[in-house]
């Protein structure tokens, strides 16, 4: 039987698993509302009327990069004007800033240095976390680990081994593009495989380590190429469990090499969105990153299916470059304003979703964030 909105609805009110048919049928309809209406009633049955943010900050350690995906506005040629290396002074100056402001993580990913040895990403992992042990160090993306292991001929676990002895606390999620390689081979061919993107996360949830997921949307990929990416980490998830949360990128194509392509409208986003809360039934978390949606968007994926809008972000420059226009910072009574006005109660997490609580820059996490937990805290 062919799926349809109704037996779609029937299985999601029933707590059942959506198909990659069904995932089709969903991508097929035209109907916004009954695919918000939907994805909000499982992102409520999760996590409530709780919407999450966290203070962060990124550094993007270098834009030199070995790879020229089409869709990068970000990366540099080694003798490229534009490129750049941060030393350390740099690094823990960034650091330091953030730590002052009250961030609880740091966000690390960038380009893949043509001459940088794997030294230079430990020692900056450890610079960072030595001088301030209390920043939860979110670092590299499967992209990363696969280059890592190339220069330094050393296993993905070895690599991640490394990296969490000198500090690492989890990985993001970006680098996964889109997963089928009708599109892959074309945008981004000569870097990690989906293959080798899945197994350097399964590598990490196995050692313990728990990570982001990503799915960049908007360009040449069409519905079954984005439900086959989502029915991939799905499948994973149920492998490990390591996934923390899902984050759906919008394409931004300004400076790129496929810069005649429009970035996704808001309703593909909220489609998107809504989508995927509905498909990744065992991911906790759905993201809506507003550095790359806008504020506005971000603000109604809140009942789309999204239950998280990031953070305070700070210093980031890959979106930025391709045209973003978001603001390039936010503040946290800014986030906790929108939140609010989206009909949602704000609570601030730290990047393994522990309830952070706070004396002016001073904080603590607190026990693990879980509606239980939060329905009681609300009870008083």
């Amino acid at each position: 039987m062919a799926s349809t909105l109704q037996n779609i609805r029937d299985k999601v009110i029933a707590g059942e698993r959506l198909t990659f048919e069904d995932g089709l049928a969903l991508e097929a309809s035209n109907d916004l509302f009954e695919l918000g209406s939907l994805a909000n009633l499982v992102r409520e049955r999760k996590n409530g009327n709780y919407a999450y943010y966290n203070v962060n900050t990124h550094i993007n350690p270098t834009n030199v990069c070995v790879y020229t995906c089409d869709f990068c506005a970000f990366r540099a040629d080694l003798n490229d004007p534009r490129g750049y290396v941060m030393d350390k002074p740099q690094i823990l100056e960034r650091a330091g800033q953030a730590h002052a402001r009250g961030a609880t993580e740091l966000h690390i990913v960038g380009g893949l240095h043509h001459k940088l040895p794997f030294d230079y990403y430990v020692d900056l992992v450890r610079w960072i976390h030595d001088a301030y042990p209390e920043l939860h160090l979110k670092a590299y993306t499967a992209v990363e680990i696969e280059w890592f292991v190339k220069i330094s001929k050393l296993s993905t676990r070895q690599v991640l081994e490394r990296l969490v002895d000198a500090g690492l606390g989890s990985l993001p999620g970006g680098g996964a593009e889109i997963f089928h390689p009708e599109v892959r081979d074309e945008i981004c061919g000569a870097k990690a495989s989906t293959a080798t993107w899945l197994d350097v996360h399964r590598t990490a949830h196995q050692l313990g380590l728990h990570s982001n997921a990503t799915m960049l949307y908007g360009h040449i990929d069409r519905a079954k190429h984005r439900i086959d990416h989502l029915v991939r980490l799905r499948e994973l998830q149920d492998e490990t469990g390591g996934f923390q949360t899902f984050i759906p990128l919008a394409f931004h194509p300004d400076n790129s090499r496929m810069d005649e392509i429009p970035k996704p409208s808001a309703v593909m986003d909220l489609k998107v969105m809504a989508i995927s809360r509905l498909m990744l039934d065992n991911f906790p978390h759905i993201k809506a990153y507003w550095v790359m949606l806008g504020i506005k968007t971000a603000q109604i994926a809140l009942a789309f299916g999204a239950d998280d809008i990031d953070g305070t972000v700070v210093h980031e420059k890959i979106y930025h470059e391709a045209g973003s226009d978001s603001p390039q910072e936010s503040t946290v009574d800014e986030i906790r304003r929108l939140i609010t006005e989206a009909g949602r109660i704000p609570i601030e997490r730290d990047t393994l979703y522990h309830r952070v609580e706070r004396s002016g820059p001073r904080w603590t996490s607190k026990e693990a964030i879980s509606l239980p937990v939060l329905n009681a805290l609300a009870a008083g």
